[in-house]
């Protein structure tokens, strides 16, 4: 990774636009051809958006999850691929601030290298939490932390997936805290791009979310023992991880269906013109099509403003009842944006089918089948329902 010249001058807002309209002429080849969005990306870099989350003492923003909600969504009214890689950036960058030491005084080493390297060279941040074994489970672990000696620590995972894992300068995995724990004893190990290698283990030729570029890899990284976060991953996950992924994801489908109402208004006011005075068949289908997609921008922006205020209450965030909202808000979302995506296909007919005109929503229509694969939705209900056990009755008198 060369340096970049980072410029914050504007507003998030202002730099998200910018990266939305670079992502979006670069969109439709980048899904045809399953390729990572360099373009993108390295405008991400360029604009600091990368290190929106990180705290002002390090040189970040400082930003709320809100604040990155909203750029997540901007980026992903232009292309849900270069979205979802700024979301799942923000997601492992909020672990490290969150869980990488009391303050930003008191981050180990190797997560305040990392922190500075994201803000001042826009350094990529993915993760491997996923392994072959575990039945897509993220809260075990088959693979286990090494010591080597000199302070170093070895750490052998095949993942089955690790999306933009070829891209990333680093990459936040999951292991057992030692040879000998249980696969539910897990830490978390920051693994830098130059003391890991990958060896790609199968393809990516997917439906949906193409340029994620998400094949599988054998990771190999040897790195100093402080990349191990302080804390247990049991409790990253509960207090951030989930939380925040199921958040920003969820902002990514907003922007998706947000992507495919804009289709829908084109279509739809193109008729109105060639019938003045009359309504068009489609515009009472639209309006309850805009409806929908309100509810859903109502949904996600309660759930960033309920993590916000819960940031510094790390066990009222693991706390069932929260934990059972932001499970919820995953499966709620991606079934929404389905919805809508098909709805919007409704209105704009032939002309949203076909792949080659300026409605096509062909591509938003693929992408929004992934998100309910994407962490399996089942998974996740059998997790609700496990928690949904642990909840008082209400009684009502």
């Amino acid at each position: 990774m060369t340096d970049v010249i980072i410029d914050t001058r504007t507003s998030p807002s202002e730099r998200a636009a910018r990266v939305a309209r670079v992502a979006a002429e670069h969109a439709d080849d980048v899904d045809d051809r399953a390729r990572f969005p360099r373009e993108a990306v390295d405008e991400l870099r360029a604009s600091g958006l990368l290190a929106q989350a990180i705290p002002t003492d390090l040189g970040g923003e400082g930003a709320t999850l809100s604040d990155l909600s909203g750029v997540a969504t901007i980026l992903a009214e232009a292309c849900s691929a270069t979205a979802m890689i700024y979301a799942m950036h923000q997601t492992q960058v909020l672990c490290l601030t969150r869980h990488g030491g009391e303050d930003a005084t008191g981050f180990t080493d190797a997560v305040r290298r990392t922190l500075i390297r994201v803000v001042d060279n826009g350094a990529l941040l993915a993760s491997a939490t996923t392994e072959l074994g575990t039945g897509g489970d993220t809260g075990r672990s088959g693979c286990a932390v090494e010591p080597t000696g000199d302070d170093r620590i070895l750490l052998v995972k095949t993942a089955p997936v690790i999306s933009y894992g070829a891209y990333a300068d680093v990459i936040l995995a999951t292991a057992r805290r030692t040879v000998d724990s249980a696969p539910s004893d897990q830490v978390l190990v920051v693994c830098q791009a130059e003391d890991t290698d990958l060896t790609q283990t199968s393809d990516w030729n997917t439906l949906g979310f193409r340029g994620t570029c998400s094949p599988g890899f054998e990771l190999r990284a040897e790195v100093s023992a402080d990349s191990v976060l302080p804390v247990d991953y049991a409790a990253i996950s509960g207090q951030t991880m989930v939380p925040v992924s199921h958040i920003l994801w969820a902002a990514v489908w907003l922007g998706i269906a947000n992507a495919a109402a804009d289709r829908a208004r084109t279509v739809t006011m193109r008729a109105a013109r060639k019938s003045i005075g009359t309504l068009p068949p489609s515009a009472t289908r639209f309006a309850e099509l805009l409806s929908e997609v309100q509810a859903l921008d109502g949904l996600v922006r309660d759930a960033g403003r309920r993590f916000d205020a819960l940031a510094d209450d790390r066990a009222a965030l693991a706390a069932v009842a929260n934990s059972l909202s932001f499970l919820t808000l995953k499966i709620t979302a991606s079934d929404a944006v389905i919805a809508i995506v098909s709805k919007a296909l409704l209105i704009t007919g032939i002309a949203g089918y076909r792949l080659d005109t300026d409605v096509s929503v062909g591509r938003l229509l693929r992408d929004s089948y992934g998100t309910a694969v994407m962490v399996n939705n089942d998974r996740i209900l059998a997790s609700t329902a496990q928690l949904s056990l642990l909840t008082r009755k209400k009684t009502h008198r």
